[in-house]
Formats: structure tokens, sequence, C-alpha cells
């Protein structure tokens, strides 16, 4: 029976292979290709290398006409306070939702997690925003960040901590921990695999996101580089300039490939630990 299915499973696992490079590779080498090329050669993007390479022109010109600095530490301004306050909030939430067993936990913990099919409206967070005095900041653009990504950190380190044994708890109550006590050295340390998943993709999910800034921060001096990327192609001097324009998005790409690089088996780690477990 085996040795019947192997070829049938080595040709699918080949198959897949193949299907997974051409869809992620040929976008790829597109972009890549694309921001090395001439305005001429650009203008009209496809997968032949460029006659003359223009990388370090291209690229030079992306972050000086670009503004890829100020935007570049805008997007941290506004990626590390959120991601920490995911974290934080989720992490304590998740450990008192599932260790309650009520129909009010229950019923908060399907509250708490509504925020992954329920998105926030748009007009009703920017008025609010106003209202608060708050549009234009990235203190503004950090609540509705956190209010976003927070649903999901619930829902991945709610079903983590249900695997601790509560008997570390109790044993530390014993020695005389308080709550935080028992939260900050019990229960975060073991929350390790998880909390690494849910950074790196809250940092990749907020990085990349543009929707919501577009409409927090239009008009004030903070920009991230998702917004700076659709202020440069909405300029004139970039329309079909895809060499620049594609030259931006790879340096804008960068750092999340370098996270993701070195955050994937955190990824996989915390995902598998909390299924298997």
């Amino acid at each position: 029976m085996s040795t019947r299915t192997t070829p049938l499973r080595v040709t699918h696992d080949v198959v897949a292979v193949l299907l997974t490079a051409a869809v992620i590779g040929i976008p790829l080498w597109l972009l890549v290709i694309t921001s090395g090329k001439s305005n001429a050669e650009s203008a009209s993007p496809d997968l032949a290398l460029p006659t003359t390479w223009h990388f370090i022109d291209n690229y030079a010109t992306a972050v000086s006409q670009g503004g890829v600095l100020t935007a570049f530490f805008g997007s941290l301004l506004i990626t590390v306070p959120s991601v920490v306050l995911v974290l934080v909030l989720g992490a304590a939430a998740a450990w008192v939702l599932a260790r309650r067993s009520s129909r009010l936990t229950a019923v908060l913990y399907a509250v708490g997690i509504s925020g992954i099919i329920l998105p926030p409206a748009v007009i009703t967070t920017v008025l609010t925003l106003k209202n608060l005095g708050l549009d234009q900041t990235a203190i503004g653009m950090v609540g509705v960040y956190v209010g976003m990504f927070l649903a999901t950190a619930i829902f991945f380190i709610t079903g983590f901590v249900r695997t601790i044994p509560a008997e570390l708890e109790e044993a530390a109550r014993i020695d005389g921990a308080g709550p935080f006590t028992v939260f900050v050295r019990v229960i975060v340390p073991l929350l390790t695999p998880v909390l690494a998943t849910a950074a790196i993709l809250v940092t990749i999910s907020v990085w990349n996101e543009v929707f919501y800034a577009f409409f927090v921060l239009s008009g004030g001096s903070i920009t991230t580089m998702p917004l700076g990327l659709f202020n440069v192609a909405s300029q004139s001097t970039y329309v079909k300039n895809w060499n620049l324009i594609f030259a931006y998005v790879v340096i804008m790409s960068v750092p999340m490939v370098i996270a993701f690089v070195f955050g994937q088996r955190r990824i996989i780690a915390g995902v598998t630990s909390g299924a298997v477990k």
C-alpha cells in the first residue's frame, strides 16, 4: 500500500513546491529586477533583466526623495509601543480568562476575540480620536492598532495558558507569591514561545498596515513606511516610475523579511506547541 502511494505523495510534494515557488518567486523577481531598471525600461514591468543596472541610483533616489528615514522612524515609533501593549495586555487578559470557568468569563472571552472578525469602523474611530484630540498623533495610532490586534493576541495566548498546569501557580501562592508575582515570574516565562509568535505576527501586520494609518495620520507630522509609499506613489514625479516605487517597496520590506527569517522557528514552535499540548 505504501509503495503505491509514495510516488503520488512525491508528485504532490513536488507540484506544491513548484506552485509555491512560482507564486512567491515570480512577483519577488519582478519586484527586485524592476527596482534596478531605468525609468524607460520600468515603464512596462516585465521579467527581463535590465539592459543597464541602476540599483544604486534608484535606491539612493528613493531614500533621498521618498523620506525613507523619516517614515522608518515613524513606523518604529508606532510599531514598538503597539506590539508591547498588545503582548502585555493580551497576556494578562488571557491568563485571567484561561483560569476562570464562569459564564461571564466565557462571554468576556467571546467579546475579547470578536475583534478577529469584526474590524473597527473607520469613521467612528477617526471621529473618536478627533474628539479626544488624538488624531494625527502616534498615541492615537497606537491605540487603534492595540484595539485591532489585541483580540488576536488573546486568542493565541489563552489557548496556550490553558496548557500550563495550575499546580505551578498554586505552589507559588503557597510560597507567599501574590497574583502579580505569579504572573511575572511563573506565567510569563512559560509563555515565551507564544509571545514570540504573537510579537512577530503583530509586528508584521502593524508595519505593513496603511488603511487606518491613512485616515488617522494624514495631514500630521508623523508618517509610516506604507503611508510614505502611498504618498510617494501619488506624486507626479513617480507616476509610472515603477523602478523607484519598487525600490521603496524593497527598502520597506527588508526589516520585516529579516524579522521573519529569524523568527519563523519561533512562529512554528509557538503555534504547534499550543496545538499539540
